[in-house]
């Protein structure tokens, strides 16, 4: 069965566009999806391409601040008027929203995840009520991260599937989220400084005696600094403690799937060694998983998952006979 199996060949289209933003722009995330069960791929895939499409909207398809506030506006119009069985066109955009509410619809995903990752982008986009620049608590960025990433681990068990009582599984799954968004964070620190973003919270590097004016100097100069060094190793373990409470939820999901979600946590999590390994060096450079590491973890996952989707399809053949 391939991946488009038992959907309307009308949106086939549509969910190639998804798998092509996955493919392009996921990397790890488009390795980790090629591991789950064929048939679950293009709701992943149509979770993918709605919040890429987002990102872009605020991060580099719009030439000011008010205007992408206003495209996120419009933007969430046309999702709720798809939502509620609006038309929708062939223009890209419409294609990814259509994807979009075939899969909340054939999985029963609440449509306010969806509304909660807006707000979260909209505290990203100056000139909002919500915009927030910088954090200075773990708890006021825990608002952010709830749509932003505790969402997108609450929106894929459903497609996904678990053993055990949905609602157990819904804390680890959240918490996913957050571990790759923090993870995100440590690893993109020098860019998103580039943007006037600082969303490790403020407090936290204070007490290490890291201040705004430092992060600006190391930045600049290229230059590290023992204080910046001991703050990100401080929050790199904050990080591996998030993944920690992760980490059960993967055996709650359904069998099939556990390979390609347990390649996901463990790449995401590599990129804090990395930064370990580099010196931790993220205001200089991304520090990446390598291909050979990559294909490392995933290759066993592989052979893994393969056995995991026939043991299934058996199962499945014997009860129907």
């Amino acid at each position: 069965m391939g991946e488009l199996a038992g959907i309307d060949p009308g949106l086939h289209e549509a969910y190639r566009v998804c798998r092509e933003l996955n493919e392009r722009h996921g990397k790890t995330y488009f390795l980790a999806t090629r591991l789950l069960p064929a048939s679950k791929r293009a709701g992943v895939h149509a979770l993918y391409g709605f919040a890429r499409m987002v990102d872009d909207v605020v991060d580099v398809e719009v030439d000011s601040d008010r205007a992408a506030a206003a495209k996120v506006d419009a933007f969430e119009d046309r999702i709720r008027a798809a939502f509620g069985g609006a038309p929708l066109g062939l223009s890209r955009p419409d294609l990814v929203l259509g994807a979009l509410v075939d899969t909340t619809a054939r999985y029963d995903i609440p449509h306010s995840y969806f509304y909660a990752f807006l707000h979260s982008m909209r505290m990203d986009i100056p000139g909002t009520v919500m915009f927030r620049p910088r954090y200075r608590t773990m708890d006021e960025l825990s608002e952010y991260m709830y749509g932003s990433a505790a969402v997108i681990g609450l929106q894929m068990l459903p497609i996904l599937g678990t053993e055990t009582d949905r609602d157990e599984a819904a804390r680890p799954a959240a918490a996913l989220g957050e571990a790759f968004q923090l993870t995100n964070f440590i690893r993109d620190m020098g860019e998103d400084l580039d943007r006037d973003r600082i969303y490790l919270p403020t407090d936290e590097l204070k007490a290490f005696g890291v201040d705004e004016d430092l992060l600006r100097y190391c930045r600049t100069t290229g230059r590290n600094d023992a204080r910046l060094e001991r703050a990100l190793a401080h929050l790199i373990a904050h990080t591996r403690s998030v993944y920690r409470e992760a980490d059960p939820g993967i055996d709650m999901l359904d069998r099939s799937v556990r390979p390609g979600m347990r390649t996901a946590f463990v790449l995401y999590r590599d990129i804090l060694r990395e930064v370990e390994d580099g010196g931790y060096r993220v205001l200089h450079q991304r520090a990446r998983v390598s291909r050979r590491r990559r294909l490392a973890v995933a290759a066993p996952r592989l052979a893994e998952a393969g056995w995991a989707t026939f043991r299934t399809r058996a199962k499945t053949a014997k009860s129907a006979g």
